[in-house]
């Protein structure tokens, strides 16, 4: 049996390892000193490991150069997480278990763990393993905690992995958020800065879909955190959407141009719905309010969805 307990924030861990793998790059250098470029391959290995108990499943493990980089993330500070992390690090060294010479070499991965509350100690999780033979072996893992990191040191270490958990510095004020309209602003405005950030960092770098894909999470999270807050959500959704909206409202006038008849037009204005909605977790009305499709004609395009 698997040992699994996923969350919205594991999920959106994972997503972005298995489709922005470069983006831990940055962090990977982060923690570890090392100076790997952006574009150094990346292999993805395996995150199921089997033990005599089941299934152990790691939110990461991945191939950099010749060595092994295992990263966990947790939402909150753990007393027996570096009891799991000895385990999943076991896991991973035992895939990877030779023999040369007679002699079996296990080499641990580089390993660290993702804090997604609290900024404070520790910097380390530490444990001491003692030996038959009475020898003492201590085994450090390294915390990256991502709230003790500000909007400029991740924008200036090009830290985008961390931005979907940005928002959760928020969670303990939350009714705040809603009800002081001067607390508010001042948060819209961190996230209007980072929207532009990641227009210059992924969009204007020819990478749309990873804006794209960015934005759906920090939107994911945002949601999740804010999720009985109607007033916050939907000012953190236009902020967040609006060049979403635009870039579709673009592709509809570049198809429309290049096709130059009604029916392009309309295929194109239906897959701007179809992307709206998944996006943006926007109704079909409000897709089509968006995009500005007249009451008269938008009974065809309902149908249309119905047949994707």
């Amino acid at each position: 049996m698997a040992v699994s307990n996923n969350t919205i924030f594991d999920d959106v861990f994972r997503t972005m390892i298995e489709k922005m793998p470069e983006l831990v790059i940055p962090l990977i250098n982060e923690v570890f000193g090392t100076n790997y470029p952006a574009d150094i391959p990346i292999i993805q290995q395996r995150n199921e490991h089997q033990t005599e108990d089941g299934e152990i499943i790691t939110d990461s493990n991945l191939c950099i150069g010749n060595l092994i980089y295992h990263i966990e993330c947790q939402s909150t500070s753990d007393s027996t997480m570096i009891i799991r992390m000895v385990q999943y690090d076991f896991s991973i060294a035992m895939d990877h278990a030779e023999n040369r010479d007679g002699k079996y070499y296990m080499e641990f991965p580089q390993s660290c763990v993702l804090y997604l509350r609290g900024k404070g100690e520790p910097d380390f999780l530490e444990m001491v393993m003692v030996m038959p033979d009475g020898r003492k072996m201590e085994y450090q893992v390294p915390v990256v905690h991502v709230q003790a990191y500000t909007k400029d040191e991740i924008f200036q270490k090009k830290l985008i992995f961390l931005l979907p958990f940005y928002i959760m510095r928020y969670e303990k004020n939350r009714d705040q958020a809603e009800t002081d309209s001067v607390f508010l602003e001042g948060m819209l405005k961190e996230y209007a800065d980072i929207e532009e950030y990641l227009e210059e960092e992924l969009l204007d770098q020819d990478r749309e879909q990873a804006y794209r894909d960015m934005i759906e999470l920090i939107r994911r999270i945002a949601d999740y955190i804010f999720a009985d807050r109607k007033k916050v959500k939907e000012r953190l959704g236009d902020i967040m959407g609006g060049k979403v909206l635009e870039l579709e409202s673009d592709k509809l006038i570049k198809i429309g141009e290049e096709k130059g008849i009604k029916k392009g037009i309309e295929k194109a204005q239906l897959q701007s719905i179809h992307n709206l909605m998944a996006s943006m977790k926007w109704t079909v009305k409000q897709a089509m309010d968006a995009l500005g499709i007249p009451e008269d004609e938008r009974n065809k395009y309902i149908d249309g969805l119905k047949q994707k």
